[in-house]
Protein backbone atom coordinates (compact mmCIF):
# COMPACT_ATOMS: atom_id res chain seq x y z
CA UNK A 1 0.00 0.00 0.00
CA UNK A 2 1.07 3.67 -0.86
CA UNK A 3 1.33 5.76 2.54
CA UNK A 4 -1.50 7.80 1.62
CA UNK A 5 -3.86 4.40 1.15
CA UNK A 6 -2.08 3.55 5.05
CA UNK A 7 -3.25 6.76 6.31
CA UNK A 8 -6.69 6.31 5.15
CA UNK A 9 -6.47 2.74 6.54
CA UNK A 10 -5.11 3.97 10.03
CA UNK A 11 -8.42 6.39 10.26
CA UNK A 12 -10.60 3.50 9.70
CA UNK A 13 -9.09 1.38 12.09
CA UNK A 14 -9.37 3.94 15.17
CA UNK A 15 -12.82 4.42 13.98
CA UNK A 16 -13.08 0.70 14.62
CA UNK A 17 -11.49 0.29 17.60
CA UNK A 18 -13.75 3.00 18.94
CA UNK A 19 -16.79 1.50 17.46
CA UNK A 20 -16.21 -1.88 19.21
CA UNK A 21 -14.89 -0.66 22.61
CA UNK A 22 -18.04 1.61 22.76
CA UNK A 23 -20.41 -1.86 22.05
CA UNK A 24 -18.43 -4.05 24.46
CA UNK A 25 -17.98 -0.70 27.44
CA UNK A 26 -14.71 -2.68 27.60
CA UNK A 27 -10.76 -2.39 26.34
CA UNK A 28 -7.51 -0.70 26.17
CA UNK A 29 -7.77 2.48 24.58
CA UNK A 30 -4.95 4.48 24.19
CA UNK A 31 -2.60 1.48 23.72
CA UNK A 32 -4.25 0.48 20.98
CA UNK A 33 -4.36 3.86 19.46
CA UNK A 34 -0.77 3.52 20.05
CA UNK A 35 0.32 0.43 18.16
CA UNK A 36 -2.35 0.52 15.56
CA UNK A 37 0.04 2.09 12.86
CA UNK A 38 2.59 -0.07 13.34
CA UNK A 39 -0.14 -3.25 13.36
CA UNK A 40 -1.05 -1.26 9.74
CA UNK A 41 2.55 -1.25 8.00
CA UNK A 42 3.01 -4.87 9.58
CA UNK A 43 0.14 -6.98 7.99
CA UNK A 44 -0.70 -4.37 4.90
CA UNK A 45 2.95 -4.23 3.78
CA UNK A 46 5.37 -6.69 5.55
CA UNK A 47 3.96 -9.69 6.64
CA UNK A 48 3.53 -12.97 4.51
CA UNK A 49 0.68 -14.25 6.02
CA UNK A 50 -3.36 -14.07 4.91
CA UNK A 51 -6.33 -15.96 5.75
CA UNK A 52 -5.44 -18.11 2.55
CA UNK A 53 -1.67 -19.35 3.35
CA UNK A 54 -2.54 -19.00 7.35
CA UNK A 55 -1.88 -22.66 7.87
CA UNK A 56 1.33 -22.52 5.77
CA UNK A 57 4.69 -23.60 7.46
CA UNK A 58 6.05 -21.02 5.64
CA UNK A 59 3.99 -17.78 6.93
CA UNK A 60 5.57 -15.47 9.08
CA UNK A 61 4.61 -14.90 12.48
CA UNK A 62 2.91 -12.13 14.59
CA UNK A 63 2.69 -12.82 18.39
CA UNK A 64 1.28 -9.79 20.25
CA UNK A 65 3.26 -9.78 23.68
CA UNK A 66 0.77 -6.68 24.89
CA UNK A 67 -2.06 -8.56 24.61
CA UNK A 68 -4.32 -6.12 26.51
CA UNK A 69 -4.58 -4.38 23.32
CA UNK A 70 -5.89 -6.70 21.40
CA UNK A 71 -8.73 -4.21 19.91
CA UNK A 72 -6.03 -2.79 17.71
CA UNK A 73 -5.15 -6.70 16.09
CA UNK A 74 -8.64 -7.66 16.33
CA UNK A 75 -9.80 -4.37 13.88
CA UNK A 76 -6.79 -5.09 11.58
CA UNK A 77 -7.11 -9.04 11.49
CA UNK A 78 -10.90 -8.56 9.99
CA UNK A 79 -10.26 -5.68 7.53
CA UNK A 80 -7.56 -8.74 6.64
CA UNK A 81 -10.39 -11.36 6.41
CA UNK A 82 -9.31 -13.83 9.20
CA UNK A 83 -12.92 -13.71 10.01
CA UNK A 84 -16.48 -10.98 9.39
CA UNK A 85 -16.15 -7.91 10.80
CA UNK A 86 -19.49 -8.67 12.89
CA UNK A 87 -17.97 -10.73 15.07
CA UNK A 88 -16.14 -8.03 16.75
CA UNK A 89 -20.00 -7.16 18.12
CA UNK A 90 -19.74 -9.69 20.73
CA UNK A 91 -16.32 -8.23 21.96
CA UNK A 92 -15.97 -9.07 25.88
CA UNK A 93 -19.62 -10.58 25.50
CA UNK A 94 -21.29 -13.95 27.49
CA UNK A 95 -19.21 -16.91 25.51
CA UNK A 96 -17.75 -14.78 22.83
CA UNK A 97 -13.93 -15.57 21.97
CA UNK A 98 -13.52 -12.15 21.47
CA UNK A 99 -11.91 -11.50 24.63
CA UNK A 100 -9.41 -8.86 26.23
CA UNK A 101 -6.48 -10.84 25.31
CA UNK A 102 -5.54 -12.60 22.25
CA UNK A 103 -6.61 -16.26 22.38
CA UNK A 104 -5.87 -18.62 19.43
CA UNK A 105 -9.15 -19.84 19.18
CA UNK A 106 -9.32 -16.75 16.78
CA UNK A 107 -8.37 -16.86 13.46
CA UNK A 108 -5.10 -15.36 12.54
CA UNK A 109 -3.62 -15.11 15.96
CA UNK A 110 -0.99 -17.47 16.41
CA UNK A 111 -0.31 -17.20 20.40
CA UNK A 112 -2.42 -16.52 23.67
CA UNK A 113 -0.96 -13.32 25.19
CA UNK A 114 -1.36 -11.11 27.72
CA UNK A 115 0.80 -12.16 30.66
CA UNK A 116 3.25 -9.77 29.90
CA UNK A 117 6.46 -10.27 28.99
CA UNK A 118 5.98 -13.52 27.80
CA UNK A 119 5.30 -12.64 24.00
CA UNK A 120 9.23 -12.33 23.77
CA UNK A 121 10.20 -15.50 24.63
CA UNK A 122 7.09 -17.53 22.39
CA UNK A 123 9.04 -15.48 19.65
CA UNK A 124 12.40 -16.26 20.46
CA UNK A 125 10.98 -20.43 20.44
CA UNK A 126 9.34 -20.07 17.55
CA UNK A 127 12.27 -18.60 15.89
CA UNK A 128 14.61 -21.04 16.92
CA UNK A 129 12.39 -23.45 15.28
CA UNK A 130 12.39 -21.82 11.84
CA UNK A 131 16.00 -21.82 11.82
CA UNK A 132 16.31 -25.41 12.71
CA UNK A 133 13.90 -26.64 10.32
CA UNK A 134 15.29 -24.42 7.60
CA UNK A 135 12.04 -22.25 7.04
CA UNK A 136 11.86 -18.99 5.50
CA UNK A 137 9.18 -17.63 7.53
CA UNK A 138 10.27 -14.68 10.32
CA UNK A 139 9.53 -13.64 13.93
CA UNK A 140 7.62 -10.34 14.92
CA UNK A 141 6.69 -9.39 18.21
CA UNK A 142 5.47 -6.23 20.02
CA UNK A 143 5.97 -5.41 23.42
CA UNK A 144 4.47 -2.49 25.21
CA UNK A 145 7.28 -0.31 26.90
CA UNK A 146 5.43 -1.09 30.17
CA UNK A 147 6.27 -4.84 30.44
CA UNK A 148 9.76 -4.64 29.40
CA UNK A 149 10.85 -4.79 33.70
CA UNK A 150 9.52 -8.34 33.68
CA UNK A 151 12.18 -10.27 33.69
CA UNK A 152 11.95 -12.93 31.10
CA UNK A 153 12.12 -10.34 28.36
CA UNK A 154 15.97 -10.50 29.51
CA UNK A 155 16.37 -13.78 29.45
CA UNK A 156 14.82 -14.02 25.53
CA UNK A 157 17.05 -11.02 24.67
CA UNK A 158 19.89 -13.26 25.68
CA UNK A 159 18.67 -16.48 24.16
CA UNK A 160 17.84 -14.54 20.88
CA UNK A 161 21.42 -13.43 20.57
CA UNK A 162 22.69 -16.24 21.36
CA UNK A 163 21.25 -18.56 18.62
CA UNK A 164 22.30 -15.45 16.25
CA UNK A 165 18.34 -15.02 15.23
CA UNK A 166 18.31 -12.55 12.66
CA UNK A 167 14.87 -13.97 11.42
CA UNK A 168 13.38 -12.45 14.51
CA UNK A 169 12.02 -8.90 14.66
CA UNK A 170 10.54 -7.00 18.39
CA UNK A 171 8.80 -3.68 18.04
CA UNK A 172 8.29 -1.59 20.77
CA UNK A 173 5.66 0.61 21.44
CA UNK A 174 7.64 3.26 23.55
CA UNK A 175 4.57 5.73 23.89
CA UNK A 176 5.68 6.34 27.79
CA UNK A 177 2.75 5.34 29.95
CA UNK A 178 1.47 2.69 31.57
CA UNK A 179 -1.61 1.80 33.85
CA UNK A 180 0.24 3.25 36.93
CA UNK A 181 2.09 6.33 35.64
CA UNK A 182 5.15 7.33 33.34
CA UNK A 183 7.26 4.31 32.63
CA UNK A 184 10.50 6.64 33.29
CA UNK A 185 8.35 6.85 37.09
CA UNK A 186 7.41 3.28 37.39
CA UNK A 187 10.69 1.17 36.81
CA UNK A 188 12.87 2.94 33.93
CA UNK A 189 14.29 0.95 31.15
CA UNK A 190 16.33 3.21 29.24
CA UNK A 191 18.09 3.72 27.61
CA UNK A 192 16.40 0.74 25.84
CA UNK A 193 19.21 0.62 22.46
CA UNK A 194 21.93 0.43 24.82
CA UNK A 195 20.48 -2.32 26.72
CA UNK A 196 19.99 -4.37 23.65
CA UNK A 197 22.75 -3.88 21.80
CA UNK A 198 24.87 -4.84 25.06
CA UNK A 199 22.74 -8.12 24.95
CA UNK A 200 23.51 -8.44 21.32
CA UNK A 201 20.79 -6.84 19.05
CA UNK A 202 20.87 -4.45 16.68
CA UNK A 203 18.61 -1.29 16.79
CA UNK A 204 16.96 1.45 15.44
CA UNK A 205 14.41 4.26 16.24
CA UNK A 206 11.51 4.95 14.42
CA UNK A 207 8.38 7.36 14.48
CA UNK A 208 5.89 4.92 15.32
CA UNK A 209 3.42 7.20 13.59
CA UNK A 210 5.47 7.64 10.33
CA UNK A 211 4.07 5.14 7.34
CA UNK A 212 7.28 6.08 5.57
CA UNK A 213 9.47 5.17 7.87
CA UNK A 214 7.87 1.90 9.63
CA UNK A 215 7.89 0.81 6.10
CA UNK A 216 11.36 1.64 5.11
CA UNK A 217 12.95 -0.42 8.50
CA UNK A 218 10.87 -3.24 8.25
CA UNK A 219 12.15 -3.44 4.70
CA UNK A 220 16.21 -3.34 6.22
CA UNK A 221 15.84 -6.07 8.09
CA UNK A 222 17.64 -8.12 9.11
CA UNK A 223 19.37 -5.20 10.18
CA UNK A 224 23.00 -7.01 10.84
CA UNK A 225 23.55 -10.62 9.75
CA UNK A 226 23.28 -12.50 12.71
CA UNK A 227 21.73 -10.39 15.32
CA UNK A 228 17.73 -10.07 16.22
CA UNK A 229 16.67 -6.67 15.42
CA UNK A 230 14.97 -4.16 17.74
CA UNK A 231 12.64 -1.56 16.76
CA UNK A 232 11.72 1.12 18.80
CA UNK A 233 8.91 3.04 17.64
CA UNK A 234 8.41 6.03 19.66
CA UNK A 235 4.19 6.49 20.04
CA UNK A 236 1.47 8.64 21.45
CA UNK A 237 -0.92 6.93 23.68
CA UNK A 238 -4.21 7.52 22.56
CA UNK A 239 -2.99 8.80 19.29
CA UNK A 240 -5.31 10.29 16.83
CA UNK A 241 -7.79 10.99 19.59
CA UNK A 242 -7.04 15.05 21.15
CA UNK A 243 -8.05 14.60 24.52
CA UNK A 244 -6.64 11.35 24.97
CA UNK A 245 -3.07 11.73 23.62
CA UNK A 246 -0.69 11.19 26.23
CA UNK A 247 -3.44 11.07 28.88
CA UNK A 248 -3.25 7.98 31.67
CA UNK A 249 -6.64 7.84 32.41
CA UNK A 250 -6.99 6.01 28.49
CA UNK A 251 -4.93 3.37 28.91
CA UNK A 252 -8.10 1.91 29.82
CA UNK A 253 -11.12 4.11 29.61
CA UNK A 254 -14.45 4.10 27.40
CA UNK A 255 -15.52 7.14 25.78
CA UNK A 256 -18.93 7.91 27.04
CA UNK A 257 -21.35 9.15 24.27
CA UNK A 258 -20.14 12.98 23.80
CA UNK A 259 -16.62 12.02 24.28
CA UNK A 260 -17.42 9.29 21.32
CA UNK A 261 -19.22 11.67 18.96
CA UNK A 262 -16.37 13.84 19.58
CA UNK A 263 -13.57 10.99 18.55
CA UNK A 264 -15.64 10.53 15.60
CA UNK A 265 -15.66 13.99 14.00
CA UNK A 266 -12.18 14.13 14.80
CA UNK A 267 -11.47 11.18 12.53
CA UNK A 268 -14.10 12.27 9.95
CA UNK A 269 -11.98 15.70 9.48
CA UNK A 270 -8.72 13.68 9.73
CA UNK A 271 -10.54 11.51 6.60
CA UNK A 272 -11.58 14.78 4.85
CA UNK A 273 -8.03 16.07 4.98
CA UNK A 274 -6.31 12.72 3.51
CA UNK A 275 -8.46 13.16 0.65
Amino acid sequence: MTQQELARKSVTYRRNILKYIVGANAGHTGGSLSCVDILNVLYNNVLNVSPETAKSPDRDRYIQSKGHTVEALYVVLADKGFFPESDLETLCKYKSHYIGHPTKKIAGIEQNTGSLGHGLSLSVGTAISAKLDEKPFRVFTLLGDGELPEGSNWEAALVAAQYKLDNLCAIVDKNGLQITGPTTDVCSTDPLDDKFEAFGWAVRHVDGHDFKALTEAFDALPFELGKPSLIIAHTTKGKGISYMENQLKWHHGVPNKEQYAQAVEELDNMEMALQ
